[in-house]
């Protein structure tokens, strides 16, 4: 089976830390951004713009089990939520890091709160949930830190975090707390992900230029309950299930005829420790020099639009990657 281009492929100790880094990344982004709204003087006497800075404050100052959330994209009207409601970030812990930057340290650089997110709160995560965070799962690291005046003032309080963050770095609303959520990483039938670059984006529309199409979304404990399958059994059991699911879905479509192909993600074993056994099938296209994905037009649902692959991309059968 042709297989999608290895540089795309999920697989090895290589691809947690980047994920673990880039979960911290987003969140430290995330940070910066709320920790510039957070620090607004309030200039206005208007009860609304009183009643919008007081809750950004009672969000960033929130205790362990907090939900925020927000709209805006500059995170100004964060706000505290219960966690059964949507919600871009739910508080883990709180750490002091004035042991490694006392009264008068300059403010880390994005680097540097990468690897505060990744060592100051790794730890919280797995006590919070009581099990380990899956690395290539759903869920990964934030973190909330002082805005510039209160650090330059002494505070050294961050909010350590967790967040779903799609493949191109946007934040996913997630529904519940998180010791409830399933860390698989996977996306609800008929979501359509984005090309970015020539690898996998966030969520669009499907009539809008996507890379991958999710079919089916199956849990392999349903075939394999006495423990963590080999990836080559994973492969064979995805290969049947996955071209069941996407005749049902697509009402019998040829994929050949289409330049489509059909895939589906494996998993590691620390994602099955983790409790994350669910996985997508999905369909997409490559690129004709073998150098990535290739964009999709519309969806493969008889009821939607037929979906259209770039000129650019080849025929194939199905594929896997891991993670």
């Amino acid at each position: 089976m042709p297989k999608e281009p290895e540089r795309f492929r999920r697989s090895g100790r290589t691809l947690r830390t980047q994920l673990l880094m880039v979960g911290a990344a987003i969140g430290a982004i995330g940070a910066l951004s709320l920790s510039w709204a957070f620090s607004w003087g309030m200039n206005s006497v208007d009860a609304e713009v009183a009643q919008r800075l007081a809750a950004k404050e009672e969000a960033f100052h929130s205790p362990p089990g907090s939900c925020l959330n927000w709209t805006r994209p500059d995170a100004s009207d964060a706000h505290k939520v219960p966690c059964e409601q949507a919600h871009l970030f739910e508080v883990i812990g709180v750490v002091d890091i004035s042991d490694q930057y006392p009264p008068g340290a300059p403010s880390p650089d994005l680097r540097l709160w990468r690897q505060i997110a990744e060592e100051r709160c790794g730890e919280s995560a797995q006590t919070y949930l009581n099990k380990p965070l899956d690395p290539y799962g759903k869920l990964t690291l934030g973190v909330l830190r002082p805005p510039e005046q209160q650090w330059a003032d002494g505070a050294r309080e961050l909010r350590c975090g967790l967040q779903w963050a799609g493949p191109g770095g946007s934040l996913q609303q997630l529904t519940g707390p998180a010791v409830e959520q399933d860390q698989s990483d996977v996306w609800p039938v008929g979501t359509c992900l984005g090309l970015s670059g020539k690898t996998v984006g966030d969520p669009v529309d499907c009539a809008a230029p996507h890379s991958y199409e999710i079919v089916a979304v199956l849990d392999l404990k349903d075939e394999f309950a006495d423990g963590y399958p080999s990836q080559e059994d994973q492969k064979a059991w995805l290969d049947l299930e996955c071209n069941k699911a996407v005749d049902e879905y697509s009402g019998g479509k040829n994929l050949d005829e289409q330049g489509l192909l059909l895939g589906w993600d494996l998993r590691e074993q620390e994602s099955w420790d983790a409790g994350s056994t669910k996985v997508n099938c999905k369909v997409g296209a490559t690129l004709e020099d073998g150098s990535g994905l290739a964009p999709v037009r519309g969806s493969v649902k008889p009821t939607e639009q037929p979906a259209e692959p770039s000129s650019t991309s080849a025929p194939s059968t199905s594929t896997e990657t891991g993670g």
